[in-house]
């Protein structure tokens, strides 16, 4: 049995995506590599008395500029005199809730951290607009439930786990699984002095020592590590550790997320989801022409360095001939009016308005898009993707707006961004020629998360095997994220152990676990390899996608038994999630439980629902037909069919019990109905035949029996079926 990641609740969880069950030849694993951090002296969380207070003295005009902001206020106590009208009103809202005790976040909105039971804080559903002095719903119409993940009460909001690491200032979680409770502590609340620039070494500060010479630590200035430190609390990610430090590789402790799934980014790369921010850099030509957060941003005010009012922000680099950026790469050079062929001070003539979109979440939180894509109004008819133009001009209509694009900029427009937005799109669907797509922009893609995006969306997808030299090459490449997808890509397939086994000493923590996940069942017990990815499985046992996790690992080397524990306490901390009950069924399928796992598949199938609850549904009725449960199997494979109609191995296998039971008629209409909406399988026309032929139609029996041999010349029982009918 071989499990990979499921996505279990379709917001913000993001696992590795790769199977296990792979035969490895292991000898010696040398110990994880890491790379000297430039401050060896304390943690943050371990620098309790290096709070930001105690920088005022030196930083008097810093800490000034700091102390208003979201980052030093995103985190406090509650204030009975600032908040007391916030208090009274959120009384009005939540009558039922305790009396909150402290504020998540400042503005558009905070949230009311409410206590609860094992040292939990619950940020509540109710936010406070300061601006309009109100409080509403951050869920709008989505009506969550109690007792679903994510409830403002559940364990997919929960602060300890989801909210303080980014919110508070050296944070450690302290979470007991043997409790199911947390300990959290920290140096202060919001994001400090340390948080950014690391603690400071000893005697720093002493007015009678001479300041060192160079760059200050922790960065030396090295603006991508700086960019680096902010990338935890401003990309879309998973924790591989909970110890980075400013300073530290990213890669080493998160990994990003990529467009890959099609509810979180949109084709082209264009944030969808809760993204926040740094994959687009990532993914953009500015990002990879050494573009980076200082270099529009103030870190202590947060405000840009210029206006983008008047695009002085983007003119810094852009204004003729173009500023030779870090890479060596000169920006396009652009003049404002001849590009965009608005009137200066209109929404057409601003930079940030069409090449950073704006899209609001939590109700009330507009963000701007951060991959500086062209507007693309044929991309919005093609595949739904959203373009500035049109949110000006919506009464000139969608056609209007894509022939006067082409009038302007054509050409322009006719470019890299859109042969990756319909590869993506196709390889997202699973269209057959999506493999070829994806291969043709691996050939010269420059920019490495693209890359990186190509080579996770190839598995599966027909005709993949021709991306093998591709992948293969990958697992060499200069980026982590581009070797690491090549180490998923490589996962379960044959001749796996002798690729993958020299990246479990890879440089960079990201691609050890990759390639230790894919290795599981075969990592000698006690190695470092092991310690760093049982490390890695402890992180999230406080969620059910962690404990989902911890279960397909222990499925995957063998204890179905310790697999279908974690697995059960995933199901009893999300029962809404379809994708842990249907691992719940494969694990009770494997222990040979085959009605409990009939149960799981088939509440699996109906929480997924139409579409993707069919291969749900027919595992369902497989299990049951296979424990001579026949009614529920029937009742399985109908679930499958109602759910997708084009669903013919549910069809085929629906005809074949219809036949056991002697009702026949039914079981040629459904074995015909199979043939039909497959035509290449070989077999849905011969049970056809099968079929046809104890009823006595034995022309019928023929004909099905020669369209088995059309598909399959070789295929014995419909040469027998000949024979007997002649």
């Amino acid at each position: 049995m071989s499990f990979s990641f499921l996505s279990v609740h379709g917001r913000t969880f993001c696992g590795l995506m790769a199977g296990l069950s792979l035969p490895l030849l292991l000898t010696a694993v040398a110990g994880c590599l890491r790379a000297e951090r430039p401050l060896a002296s304390l943690e943050v969380a371990q620098a309790v008395a290096q709070t930001s207070q105690s920088c005022r003295e030196c930083h008097l005009e810093i800490h000034a500029a700091w102390s208003p902001t979201d980052h030093a206020q995103a985190n406090r106590s509650i204030d009975p005199v600032r908040d007391a009208e916030a208090l009274r009103l959120f009384a009005l809202a939540a009558p039922d809730s305790a009396r909150p005790e402290l504020v998540l976040g400042q503005k558009p909105s905070w949230q009311p951290l409410v206590s609860a039971p094992g040292g939990r804080w619950q940020p509540h559903e109710q936010a406070f607009d300061p601006a309009k002095r109100e409080f509403f719903n951050v869920f709008g119409e989505e009506n969550r439930r109690a007792g679903e993940w994510g409830h403002w009460t559940g364990r997919g909001m929960n602060w300890n786990s989801m909210c303080a690491h980014c919110h508070m200032t050296g944070y450690q979680r302290r979470y007991d699984p043997a409790t199911d409770s947390y300990a959290s502590t920290w140096v202060e609340h919001g994001v400090g002095c340390i948080q950014c620039h690391g603690p400071t070494a000893p005697g720093h500060g002493d007015k009678n020592k001479p300041p060192p010479a160079g760059p200050k630590p922790p960065f030396h200035g090295d603006r991508t590590k700086m960019m680096q430190t902010c990338a935890p609390c401003h990309a879309r990610n998973e924790k591989l550790t909970e110890d980075f430090q400013p300073g530290d590789n990213y890669h080493d402790h998160y990994r990003v997320t990529l467009p890959v799934e099609p509810g979180i980014y949109y084709p082209d790369g264009q944030q969808r989801d809760e993204d926040f921010n740094w994959t687009s850099v990532l993914l953009s030509r500015m990002g990879h022409a050494g573009v980076t957060c200082l270099d529009c941003h103030d870190p202590h005010t947060t405000k840009t360095i210029l206006p983008t009012s008047d695009n002085q922000l983007c003119q810094q680099c852009h204004t003729p001939p173009g500023r030779v950026m870090t890479g060596g790469i000169r920006a396009t050079p652009i003049d404002p009016l001849a590009h965009s062929r608005h009137q200066p001070g209109s929404a057409g003539n601003s930079c940030v308005a069409c090449h950073m979109p704006v899209t609001t979440y939590m109700q009330r939180s507009p963000r701007h898009d951060h991959g500086w894509l062209k507007p693309d109004p044929l991309l919005t008819k093609e595949l739904g993707i959203p373009n500035a133009c049109s949110k000006c001009h919506e009464k000139e209509g969608l056609d209007w707006v894509i022939a006067k694009a082409d009038e302007w900029h054509g050409p322009k427009l006719d470019s890299r961004q859109r042969a990756r937005a319909r590869a993506v799109a196709a390889a997202q669907a699973g269209n057959t020629e999506a493999a070829e797509r994806l291969l043709a922009l691996l050939h010269d893609e420059d920019i490495p998360v693209w890359r990186a995006t190509y080579l996770s969306l190839l598995p599966g997808l027909p005709d993949a095997t021709a991306a093998l030299p591709v992948a293969e090459a990958a697992l060499s490449a200069a980026d982590p994220m581009e070797r690491a997808a090549a180490v998923r890509f490589f996962s379960g397939q044959a001749e796996a152990s002798r690729r993958l086994t020299p990246l479990l000493a890879d440089p960079v923590r990201l691609v050890r676990l990759d390639a230790a996940w894919a290795l599981s069942g075969e990592l000698p017990p006690g190695s470092a390899i092991r310690r760093e990815l049982d490390g890695y499985l402890k992180l999230t046992l406080d969620q059910p996608a962690g404990r989902l996790r911890l279960g397909q690992d222990l499925a995957n080397r063998g204890d179905l038994t310790g697999a279908e524990r974690e697995i059960t306490r995933a199901v009893e901390w999300d029962p809404y999630s379809a994708g842990i009950r249907d691992s719940q069924g494969m694990v009770l399928a494997g222990l040979g439980r085959l009605t409990e796992a009939g149960n799981a598949f088939y509440r699996a199938a109906e929480l997924a629902g139409s579409g993707p609850g069919a291969p749900m549904a027919l595992r369902a009725g497989l299990a049951f037909a296979e424990g001579s449960r026949l009614a529920e199997a029937e009742s399985g494979f109908r679930l499958a069919i109602r759910l997708d109609p084009q669903a013919h191995r549910a069809r085929y296998n629906l005809g074949l019990l219809l036949a056991q039971a002697n009702r026949l008629p039914e079981a040629a209409l459904e074995l015909r109905s199979a043939a039909d909406t497959a035509p290449g399988e070989a077999d849905y026309p011969f049970a056809l035949a099968t079929v046809l032929l104890r009823q006595g139609d034995r022309q019928g029996a023929s004909t099905a029996a020669e369209r088995t041999l059309r598909i399959d010349p070789a295929h014995a029982g419909a040469r027998q079926v000949i024979q007997e009918v002649r």
